[in-house]
Protein backbone atom coordinates (compact mmCIF):
# COMPACT_ATOMS: atom_id res chain seq x y z
CA UNK A 1 0.00 0.00 0.00
CA UNK A 2 1.22 3.45 -0.64
CA UNK A 3 -0.12 6.58 -0.66
CA UNK A 4 1.29 7.61 -4.01
CA UNK A 5 -1.30 5.05 -5.26
CA UNK A 6 -4.47 6.96 -4.14
CA UNK A 7 -6.56 8.49 -6.84
CA UNK A 8 -7.17 11.70 -7.28
CA UNK A 9 -10.70 11.28 -6.44
CA UNK A 10 -10.29 10.10 -2.90
CA UNK A 11 -8.39 13.31 -2.37
CA UNK A 12 -11.29 15.95 -0.88
CA UNK A 13 -11.82 19.29 -2.10
CA UNK A 14 -11.17 21.90 -0.01
CA UNK A 15 -13.86 24.61 0.96
CA UNK A 16 -13.55 28.57 2.40
CA UNK A 17 -10.10 29.09 1.89
CA UNK A 18 -8.89 32.93 1.31
CA UNK A 19 -5.94 32.98 -0.80
CA UNK A 20 -4.26 34.66 1.59
CA UNK A 21 -4.90 31.82 4.24
CA UNK A 22 -3.71 29.43 1.58
CA UNK A 23 0.18 31.24 1.30
CA UNK A 24 2.68 30.22 3.73
CA UNK A 25 5.33 32.16 5.32
CA UNK A 26 7.90 31.31 7.21
CA UNK A 27 7.18 34.31 9.88
CA UNK A 28 4.36 33.01 10.47
CA UNK A 29 4.46 29.44 10.26
CA UNK A 30 4.79 26.41 13.20
CA UNK A 31 5.47 23.03 11.99
CA UNK A 32 3.61 20.07 14.15
CA UNK A 33 4.83 16.33 14.91
CA UNK A 34 1.42 14.90 15.99
CA UNK A 35 2.17 11.10 17.51
CA UNK A 36 5.14 9.94 15.26
CA UNK A 37 5.55 7.20 17.73
CA UNK A 38 7.43 3.78 18.18
CA UNK A 39 4.72 1.13 19.06
CA UNK A 40 2.00 2.80 16.61
CA UNK A 41 4.47 3.23 14.17
CA UNK A 42 4.54 -1.10 13.86
CA UNK A 43 1.21 -1.07 13.35
CA UNK A 44 1.59 1.19 9.55
CA UNK A 45 2.62 -0.23 6.05
CA UNK A 46 5.95 -0.36 6.61
CA UNK A 47 6.02 1.50 2.73
CA UNK A 48 4.09 4.35 3.94
CA UNK A 49 5.68 4.74 7.30
CA UNK A 50 9.15 4.82 5.68
CA UNK A 51 7.56 7.73 2.98
CA UNK A 52 6.13 9.72 5.51
CA UNK A 53 8.38 9.59 8.18
CA UNK A 54 11.02 10.63 5.28
CA UNK A 55 8.52 13.55 4.15
CA UNK A 56 8.72 14.41 7.92
CA UNK A 57 12.22 15.04 8.13
CA UNK A 58 12.56 16.60 5.18
CA UNK A 59 9.53 19.55 6.81
CA UNK A 60 12.05 18.79 9.87
CA UNK A 61 14.82 20.01 8.06
CA UNK A 62 12.87 22.94 6.22
CA UNK A 63 11.85 24.32 9.76
CA UNK A 64 15.17 24.26 11.20
CA UNK A 65 16.75 25.98 8.36
CA UNK A 66 14.25 28.81 8.07
CA UNK A 67 13.67 28.92 12.09
CA UNK A 68 10.21 27.80 12.45
CA UNK A 69 8.81 26.95 15.33
CA UNK A 70 8.67 22.91 16.02
CA UNK A 71 5.76 21.24 18.30
CA UNK A 72 6.35 17.89 18.90
CA UNK A 73 3.30 15.37 21.07
CA UNK A 74 3.36 12.12 21.91
CA UNK A 75 0.26 10.32 22.80
CA UNK A 76 0.28 7.95 25.80
CA UNK A 77 3.62 7.56 25.42
CA UNK A 78 3.52 5.03 28.19
CA UNK A 79 2.00 2.65 25.88
CA UNK A 80 2.78 3.86 22.59
CA UNK A 81 5.92 4.52 22.98
CA UNK A 82 8.04 8.00 22.12
CA UNK A 83 8.44 9.75 18.57
CA UNK A 84 10.58 7.31 16.40
CA UNK A 85 14.26 7.33 16.66
CA UNK A 86 14.18 8.41 12.78
CA UNK A 87 12.45 11.96 13.66
CA UNK A 88 14.26 12.40 16.80
CA UNK A 89 17.77 12.05 14.93
CA UNK A 90 16.46 15.35 12.82
CA UNK A 91 14.99 17.09 15.54
CA UNK A 92 18.64 16.69 17.34
CA UNK A 93 19.37 19.08 15.31
CA UNK A 94 16.84 22.00 16.04
CA UNK A 95 17.04 24.21 18.85
CA UNK A 96 13.35 25.98 18.67
CA UNK A 97 11.40 22.77 19.50
CA UNK A 98 8.51 22.36 21.91
CA UNK A 99 7.28 19.11 23.40
CA UNK A 100 4.72 17.90 25.57
CA UNK A 101 2.48 13.97 26.33
CA UNK A 102 -1.20 13.89 25.82
CA UNK A 103 -4.12 11.65 25.98
CA UNK A 104 -6.45 14.03 24.57
CA UNK A 105 -7.06 12.74 20.46
CA UNK A 106 -6.99 16.24 20.16
CA UNK A 107 -3.78 18.26 21.00
CA UNK A 108 -5.89 21.24 20.80
CA UNK A 109 -7.79 20.35 24.71
CA UNK A 110 -4.33 19.26 25.94
CA UNK A 111 -3.42 21.74 29.04
CA UNK A 112 0.24 21.87 27.78
CA UNK A 113 -0.39 22.24 24.30
CA UNK A 114 -2.49 25.86 25.42
CA UNK A 115 0.61 26.61 27.30
CA UNK A 116 3.02 25.95 24.16
CA UNK A 117 0.45 27.95 21.34
CA UNK A 118 0.39 30.82 23.54
CA UNK A 119 4.05 31.25 23.96
CA UNK A 120 4.38 30.78 20.14
CA UNK A 121 2.42 33.86 19.76
CA UNK A 122 -0.77 35.00 17.79
CA UNK A 123 1.39 35.98 14.95
CA UNK A 124 2.49 32.16 14.48
CA UNK A 125 -1.03 30.98 12.69
CA UNK A 126 -0.89 28.92 9.62
CA UNK A 127 0.53 25.57 11.35
CA UNK A 128 1.90 22.82 8.97
CA UNK A 129 0.61 19.22 10.23
CA UNK A 130 2.13 15.63 10.03
CA UNK A 131 1.57 12.95 12.11
CA UNK A 132 -0.67 9.52 13.03
CA UNK A 133 -2.96 8.86 12.54
CA UNK A 134 -4.67 10.61 10.16
CA UNK A 135 -8.62 10.26 10.59
CA UNK A 136 -7.96 10.42 15.00
CA UNK A 137 -5.60 12.56 16.05
CA UNK A 138 -4.43 14.48 13.06
CA UNK A 139 -8.19 15.25 12.35
CA UNK A 140 -9.37 16.13 15.73
CA UNK A 141 -5.99 18.54 16.05
CA UNK A 142 -6.83 20.33 13.03
CA UNK A 143 -10.45 20.55 13.76
CA UNK A 144 -9.57 22.35 16.94
CA UNK A 145 -6.75 24.81 15.38
CA UNK A 146 -9.36 25.61 12.69
CA UNK A 147 -12.16 26.38 15.34
CA UNK A 148 -9.14 28.24 17.04
CA UNK A 149 -8.62 30.88 14.26
CA UNK A 150 -5.83 28.85 12.58
CA UNK A 151 -5.01 27.54 9.18
CA UNK A 152 -3.89 24.03 9.01
CA UNK A 153 -2.03 22.50 6.22
CA UNK A 154 -1.45 18.94 6.28
CA UNK A 155 0.57 16.89 3.30
CA UNK A 156 -1.13 13.84 2.35
CA UNK A 157 2.15 12.05 2.19
CA UNK A 158 3.64 12.98 5.74
CA UNK A 159 0.12 11.87 7.29
CA UNK A 160 -0.70 8.12 7.34
CA UNK A 161 -3.25 5.48 9.31
CA UNK A 162 -3.10 1.72 10.01
CA UNK A 163 -5.53 1.48 6.78
CA UNK A 164 -5.61 3.37 3.61
CA UNK A 165 -9.12 3.77 3.94
CA UNK A 166 -8.72 5.57 7.18
CA UNK A 167 -6.13 7.82 5.35
CA UNK A 168 -8.75 8.72 2.99
CA UNK A 169 -11.46 9.18 5.35
CA UNK A 170 -9.23 11.58 7.76
CA UNK A 171 -8.46 13.64 4.62
CA UNK A 172 -12.30 14.01 3.78
CA UNK A 173 -13.05 15.03 7.37
CA UNK A 174 -9.82 17.35 7.43
CA UNK A 175 -10.98 18.73 4.43
CA UNK A 176 -14.44 19.77 5.91
CA UNK A 177 -13.31 20.75 9.20
CA UNK A 178 -11.35 23.72 6.55
CA UNK A 179 -7.61 22.20 6.75
CA UNK A 180 -5.56 22.66 4.22
CA UNK A 181 -4.77 19.85 1.64
CA UNK A 182 -1.06 19.74 0.45
CA UNK A 183 1.86 17.72 -0.03
CA UNK A 184 5.50 18.51 1.31
CA UNK A 185 6.69 19.84 -1.80
CA UNK A 186 3.93 22.07 -2.30
CA UNK A 187 4.45 23.23 2.01
CA UNK A 188 7.90 23.37 1.00
CA UNK A 189 8.01 25.29 -2.31
CA UNK A 190 5.54 27.97 -0.61
CA UNK A 191 7.85 28.79 2.51
CA UNK A 192 10.53 29.14 0.46
CA UNK A 193 8.86 31.41 -1.92
CA UNK A 194 11.99 31.98 -4.10
CA UNK A 195 14.81 30.07 -6.20
CA UNK A 196 18.62 30.83 -5.99
CA UNK A 197 19.15 31.67 -2.01
CA UNK A 198 20.69 29.09 -0.27
CA UNK A 199 17.75 27.61 1.49
CA UNK A 200 16.31 26.83 -1.87
CA UNK A 201 18.92 25.10 -2.94
CA UNK A 202 20.22 23.28 0.47
CA UNK A 203 16.26 22.08 0.77
CA UNK A 204 15.36 21.51 -3.30
CA UNK A 205 18.49 18.80 -2.99
CA UNK A 206 15.72 16.75 -0.33
CA UNK A 207 13.14 16.33 -2.85
CA UNK A 208 14.95 15.16 -5.57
Amino acid sequence: MSISDTPDKALPEHHNVSTVELALDRERAILFIVDFQEKLSKAMSAEVLRKAGSNARILIEMARRLDIPIVVSQQYPQGLGTTIEELEDTLSGCDNVHRFDKVEFSACEAEQFALIKESLGDERSQWIVTGMETHICVYQTVRGLVQAGKSAHIPVDAVLSRSKENWTTGLGLIGHAGGVISSTEAVLFDVLGRAETEDFKALARLVK
